[in-house]
């Protein structure tokens, strides 16, 4: 064979090799991959089986987080980062510089809703959140927030306080003994600032989590008998909340221990959910009604009024969602994956600085229209709200004109109470940390009705007004059946 004609041959040779080579080469490429794969599907697998990984062993005593966290970096993470500041349209916070004082050693806080709104120094005339009322923050805040605001400097706060401000069960348990309720009774009944000592943290771990099974679990005593009055209300009776309620509803309870309506009992200062009518605000008013508790005396009328709180648990279970079944973690505390794990995101804010984990798992839509469509509903709502809170501030100055002209005692009588009723209402909306989206018609009837109870009480105090504007013991459009928390699922 010539020269010539070998070179076709040995090109052949050659490239026949090459190939060889080039599949030898994919062929331990591929099977590298697929050996990559399953060593990470090994793995994941057993980061399943294994969620946490026990580096220290966990009881009943230990309230710091960060002890918990060293077997749950993940949640404590989150936990961490409630320190965070960022406001939604109609909440949250923005960080406002102080200079640190002796009394007072916080160089950041909340901005100030008296200064957002002096109305409001108008409603609460001549009681302690006429002084200092801020913007709400992360549960991080949630203890040095309540320790330091001047409230404290022109009233003496109970110890009744720290039942939602700091981390109490294990403080509760010594108090009494190992008993719950007991260590709760004596810490009511201290000042704060004696109770304040026996308290280190904020909400933490162990105050939802059982340490041995990490169950979620209710620690707070005020939950505990509220819930328990609720169900006998709605015909369950002995209803005991860790042991009875299902794992979606202790989704919602954990969160209901704090973010609920409540008032002091008698001088025992005993912290008490008004839930044993019911769990809505009619229900609500008819117990004040019939306890005959207020909170204070208006300094400008003279009227015996309430405040309300943070009823966000009573307004949730008024809305779609509680309905729906969908629990206050489930919006609040979404479902996040960590590699294999599946984790609730313990960053605990609004859902709408975090649509996609918290909304869009059951609204298909884009990010862009659910804020949309939130932020229109609250945005009625505080249209709504302003309304009232004009009506309220009008009849609180009718009632000011009318003492001075020495209005008759039985006319005053009247306008103060609708004054309550009104106040009582606009404040039920106010100080519910949503803006109405936890439930939007409800929230707009008990505005409605707050602006009816203003009107009438201007109109008590017209020359022959009063014989007729008697408030009824139902307002309009209130519902008749009792409150819906059990069978939905649900600082004074």
């Amino acid at each position: 064979m010539t020269e010539p004609e070998k070179a076709p041959e040995k090109r052949r040779r050659f490239s026949g090799t090459r190939l060889v080579i080039a599949v030898a080469v994919a062929a331990a490429l591929a099977s590298a991959g697929v050996t990559a794969l399953l060593v990470n599907i090994m793995e994941r697998k057993q980061e399943a089986k294994n969620p946490f990984y026990r580096v220290v062993e966990l009881d009943d005593t230990i309230t710091d987080p960060a002890v918990w966290g060293k077997n749950f970096p993940l949640q404590y993470d989150g936990y961490k980062r409630t320190v965070d500041q960022q406001r939604t349209r109609y909440g949250g916070s923005e960080a406002v510089e102080r200079t640190p004082t002796q009394a007072d050693p916080r160089s950041v806080v909340a901005q100030s809703r008296l200064e957002e709104d002096p109305r409001l120094v108008t409603l609460w005339s001549g009681y302690a959140f006429a002084v200092d009322f801020r913007e709400e923050r992360g549960h991080a805040h949630m203890l040095e927030d309540q320790t330091f605001t001047q409230r404290q400097q022109v009233t003496q706060q109970p110890g009744t306080c720290i039942h939602c401000h700091g981390s109490v069960y294990v403080p509760y348990k010594k108090l009494g003994d190992g008993d719950l309720i007991k260590g709760f009774e004596k810490m009511n009944q201290m000042p704060f600032a004696e109770a304040r000592k026996l308290v280190e943290h904020p909400v933490s771990c162990i105050d939802c989590h059982d340490p041995a099974t990490m169950q979620l679990r209710v620690t707070r005593p005020g939950f505990i008998e509220g819930i328990a009055a609720l169900k006998a209300s709605q015909g369950v009776a002995h209803f005991e909340v860790n042991r009875d309620a299902t794992r979606q509803e202790m989704r919602t309870y954990v969160c209901g221990q704090c973010h609920v309506e409540y008032y002091f009992k008698g001088k025992e200062k005993r912290l008490t959910y008004p839930w044993a009518k019911g769990i809505n605000i009619d229900q609500i008013m008819a117990y004040y009604d019939e306890d005959g508790h207020t909170d204070w005396t208006h300094a400008l009328t003279g009227a015996k009024v309430l405040k309300a709180q943070h009823p966000e648990f009573e307004m949730y279970n008024q809305g779609i969602h509680a309905k729906s079944g969908v629990a206050c973690a489930d919006c609040h505390m979404p479902y996040q994956r960590e590699g294999a794990m599946k984790i609730s995101d313990h960053h605990v804010r609004s859902p709408l600085l975090n649509i996609n984990r918290a909304c869009q798992t059951c609204h298909k839509w884009s990010e862009a229209e659910l804020l949309e469509r939130a932020e229109a509903i609250q945005t009625r709502t505080f249209q709504t709200r302003n309304i009232a809170m004009d009506a309220l501030v009008d009849l609180i100055h009718d009632l000011q004109r009318a003492q001075e002209a020495g209005a008759p005692e039985d006319a005053l009588a009247r306008a103060r109470d609708l004054q309550k009723r009104a106040q009582f209402y606009l404040d039920f909306v106010e100080a519910e940390n949503s803006m109405g989206f936890h439930a939007d018609q409800e929230s707009v009837r008990i505005l409605s009705n707050s602006i009816n109870f203003s009107r009438l009480g201007q109109n008590a105090l017209r020359p022959g007004g009063g014989a007729s504007t008697a408030p009824t013991q139902r307002p309009a459009g209130a519902p008749a059946a009792t409150g819906s928390a059990g069978a939905q699922q649900g600082s004074r």
